[in-house]
């Protein structure tokens, strides 16, 4: 069984058997990561630290390549390249399913 898994807005994950097709291609689509409270667009890591330092977030210094968070109450860590413009969906998914219902991640015209 080839193809690729795509990640569904609504967190469903599909396996989609050609990278050409139609349900492949509106998944390649540019991804945002939204703040569900405020529905805010996070543009920049200055914006999610302070978004994550609320829902009590640390940022952990052990690798200068890395912008890194710790949360002491849980053993979860989420490492993002330390360059904003290099955020992927897949850093966004991991923020996203460790901070259940504080974030989501959004095709880029969804977002008002």
């Amino acid at each position: 069984m080839a193809g690729v898994w795509v990640f569904k807005q609504n967190g469903v994950v599909q396996l989609v058997d050609s990278p050409g097709s139609d349900s492949y291609q509106g998944s390649a689509r540019r991804k945002v990561l939204v703040h569900v409270p405020t529905n805010q667009v996070v543009t920049s890591y200055d914006i999610l630290e302070r978004m994550l330092s609320s829902l009590g977030w640390e940022r952990y210094y052990d690798d200068p390549d890395l912008f890194q968070f710790h949360k002491r109450s849980s053993v979860h860590l989420i490492s993002l390249p330390k360059d904003f413009n290099k955020l992927k969906s897949m850093h966004m998914f991991d923020i996203v399913v460790k901070n259940r219902n504080m974030f989501e991640v959004r095709d880029m015209h969804v977002v008002p």
